[in-house]
């Protein structure tokens, strides 16, 4: 021990690049693809630490889906989730067109994140429920949920099923498995974890699904649910979307000195992995791995899916002021859409001809939901909701004091 201690610093993480520098993840470790062993459902979490560390994919570079976690879905399935996210991706475009137009005030894109959500969403069952962030609506298109009253809650018109009171993009559809968005994060994990008690103490059948992005893990709600779903058992499944980038900062920013995402669930005997979020069938395959484990009273899971969110964090953000504009391209893991792409014509399920003729076909049934929707109404024009709505739905009973400002605005 020292007299004369050097001066105590103090360490603020840095990306590896700023906007202007050349883009590098050659540190980024990828496992070759199938090289990950798939465990047994009911297997002891102390038994995978290494799963928290380390990557689970199924489809190689030439697009062959190779390794224990691959078939976990048959060719009319895999077409399905490719359809999936094209849809998604054109309904992200026709929207982030729409808010630029002024029809609506904000939204928020999943361009790159699109097989997260969608090819999850296929290993649930009816009743299940997500607890979802508002990057994740990719749910509620592989799940059926009518693209028009997506785009009604989004104008905040006539039709609106939420009555004009959710920002745009924070839908709400309890009958397709998907809670109200929170706008403030990480609330989706103690609700799920909760919902999931809830469910096991009523002898119920149906779990819950927590979503979290990577900024929102530094939340002390994160590490509240994990104490209580480790505790108890809860049948829930804990997502994080590891798309790289909170709002402006990078990840390393809340992972801290964790080493991965997934790795804090060790600490709580959680069972923990991580997988390749731009490789559907990879997706899909843990989240069916998962989804057995709380269905059979296994336990919750943390999934970590590292993903990149090629675009802005909303319409009120430009990615240019904290990261290279070239960044995306480098991103190793590439595009999900591709990929599903390149594997199905590579096993001859698949075209370039068939998939543009898709792409047109997604394009012509996006906008014509777009068009009924408008005609309801959008931003500044055509229908909206009562006036006499922003008072209902809150109250069994009406308080005295909502009364009197109902009466006021003549509603």
């Amino acid at each position: 021990m020292t007299d004369n201690p050097a001066p105590l610093k103090f360490h603020v993480p840095e990306p590896e690049v700023r906007p202007g520098g050349t883009p590098d993840f050659s540190n980024v470790p990828i496992p070759k693809a199938g090289s990950v062993d798939r465990p047994p459902v009911d297997v002891d979490p102390r038994t995978i630490r290494d799963l928290a560390y380390s990557i689970i994919r199924v489809l190689n570079r030439e697009g062959d889906a190779v390794g224990p976690w691959a078939g976990t879905l048959t060719d009319e399935e895999q077409l399905e989730g490719l359809r999936h996210m094209m849809t998604l991706r054109t309904f992200d475009a026709r929207m982030q067109m729409a808010q630029r137009q002024g029809k609506t005030s904000f939204y928020m894109q999943h361009m790159g994140e699109e097989a997260v959500s969608c090819a999850f969403r296929k290993a649930l069952i009816q009743g299940d429920m997500n607890f979802p962030t508002y990057r994740q609506a990719g749910l509620l298109i592989a799940g059926g949920y009518p693209m028009v009253d997506m785009m009604n809650q989004i104008y905040s018109n006539e039709m609106d099923p939420l009555k004009g009171r959710q920002l745009p993009i924070m839908y709400s559809a309890k009958d397709h498995g998907f809670f109200s968005i929170s706008g403030n994060l990480t609330t989706q994990y103690i609700q799920a974890v909760g919902w999931a008690m809830a469910s096991a103490i009523k002898g119920d059948t149906k779990i819950a699904v927590g979503w979290v992005g990577d900024g929102a893990t530094a939340e002390s709600d994160f590490h509240a649910a994990l104490v209580f779903a480790s505790t108890y058992k809860a049948p829930v499944v804990l997502n994080i979307v590891n798309n790289q980038w909170a709002i402006s900062t990078f990840q390393g920013i809340a992972r801290g000195g964790s080493g991965t995402f997934a790795a804090r669930g060790l600490g709580f005997g959680i069972a923990a992995l991580r997988v390749d979020g731009n490789d559907y069938l990879a997706v899909h395959a843990v989240a069916k791995w998962a989804a057995e484990r709380a269905r059979n009273n296994l336990g919750p899971t943390l999934v970590e899916y590292v993903t990149y969110r090629v675009g802005a964090h909303s319409t009120s953000d430009d990615p240019s002021a904290y990261r290279p504009k070239t960044e995306s391209d480098a991103w190793p893991l590439g595009d999900p859409v591709i990929r599903l792409k390149n594997h199905l014509i590579r096993r001859g399920l698949w075209s370039d001809e068939r998939h543009k003729q898709t792409e047109a076909e997604i394009l012509e049934a996006v906008i014509a939901a777009q068009k009924e929707a408008e005609s309801h109404g959008t931003l500044h024009a055509g229908g909206k909701p009562s006036t006499r709505d922003m008072f209902e739905g809150v109250y069994a009973e009406m308080p005295p004091h909502l009364r009197r400002q109902r009466q006021k605005a003549g509603v």
